[in-house]
């Protein structure tokens, strides 16, 4: 995968750790399967738009300023 996964992965897994949520606590409020948003977080999956939607209402997110950090993230 290339380095924009692997940084929404780890945009994802800074704002559940700032939640100190486990995965598995995100995963439930995002009705996700808890390997999977490991998978997402490691940047070896492409989550869909609607993944993403899920992960940015569960973590009290706009789906714009999920992206915003991630484009951040990718800029630095």
């Amino acid at each position: 995968m290339t380095n924009r996964y692997l940084h929404f992965g780890q945009v994802i897994r800074h704002a559940r750790e700032s939640h100190a949520w486990s995965q598995e606590a995100l995963a439930e409020r995002a009705d996700l399967n808890r390997s999977y948003l490991g998978e997402i977080e490691r940047g070896v999956v492409v989550p869909s738009l609607h993944t993403m939607a899920k992960l940015a209402l569960a973590l009290d997110l706009k789906l714009s300023e999920l992206v915003a950090r991630c484009e951040e993230t990718s800029a630095a």
